[in-house]
């Protein structure tokens, strides 16, 4: 039998040792449910990627996401960087765009070459979907910041395009990188809720071709901070979008994330009405760091 090949990617980012840490396995037919959540919670980075199938099925790939502690139906920077070992290493496609078929259904991503520029990639998040507002004090309680920090005029709201994450606006850079999780309170927020991620953004980026700056915290899923999150940010341009926080529903944005764990993430998020409804895009691009066989 033979062992499962895995390849290390870094997405949303244009250097290695940048943006979210991925690894993606191949050849792992064989392997259980089980072996691949070990692998995973081995692995430690926050997603690992099984492609169960170099056989497209539907028009798209079979990819299995898998956090430390669980599995989950959908992620951002997993679709990009899987996408891209399918395309780029393993030769599966020539296609500009390649569909993975995820728990929550399929997902395209679509590639932009240019000459002398990284590959950029592009995925079509699912329709948003929004949930309930907790509370200004609340909130605050959890991310260890003062409710004055908080923007109070858009809401703290709960918001899927494939994961459902709780959005809350801040005044800030500085507000954004004070925030210290208190993990009692986080828990006891998400127990009942919808969203168990939080995405706190600022409406100034890190960085001068930056729009807004994005921290992300999911101990729920075994993540205490998140570098690059495309799956949240995507919940974010639609949150963006629906509010209108950059004039109306058409946003072509730059955030920057990862910035406090010393891993500088860039995301491009994209929105565009089409027959009343958001239509969410989020992209980026994704440098090799290593391949090697499990085992």
């Amino acid at each position: 039998m033979s062992k499962p090949k895995f390849f290390i990617t870094d997405v949303f980012t244009s250097q290695k040792y940048g943006g979210n840490q991925l690894a993606t396995f191949i050849d792992c037919e064989s392997l259980s449910d089980q072996e691949m959540q070990k692998i995973a919670k081995e692995i430690n980075f926050s997603e690992t990627t099984f492609v169960t199938s170099r056989q497209p099925k539907d028009g798209g790939y079979d990819v299995r996401i898998f956090t430390p502690s669980a599995e989950v139906e959908f992620a951002g920077h997993p679709t990009l960087g899987t996408a891209y070992i399918i395309r780029q290493k393993l030769r599966l496609t020539t296609a500009n765009e390649v569909a993975l078929n995820l728990r929550i259904g399929r997902i395209p991503v679509i590639f932009t070459e240019t000459v002398g520029q990284p590959i950029q990639l592009r995925m079509k998040q699912i329709p948003p979907k929004f949930g309930g507002r907790p509370e200004m004090n609340t909130l605050a309680h959890v991310l260890g910041i003062a409710a004055t920090d908080i923007d109070p005029n858009f809401p703290i709201e709960e918001v899927s395009t494939g994961f459902p994450t709780l959005i809350v606006p801040l005044l800030s850079l500085a507000a954004l990188k004070q925030i210290k999780i208190n993990k009692e309170a986080y828990f006891a927020l998400v127990s009942t809720a919808w969203a168990k991620i939080i995405l706190a953004f600022s409406r100034q980026g890190y960085e001068e071709n930056q729009n807004l700056g994005v921290r992300v915290f999911a101990d729920y899923y075994g993540i205490s901070e998140d570098a690059a999150t495309g799956s949240s940010n995507g919940s974010l341009a639609a949150y963006l979008a629906h509010h209108k926080l950059f004039g109306n529903s058409n946003i072509d944005i730059h955030v920057g994330q990862g910035y406090e764990m010393g891993r500088p993430s860039t995301l491009a998020l994209h929105t565009e009405l089409s027959n009343s409804e958001i239509q969410v895009f989020v992209g980026g691009s994704v440098v090799e760091v290593a391949e090697g066989v499990w085992g």
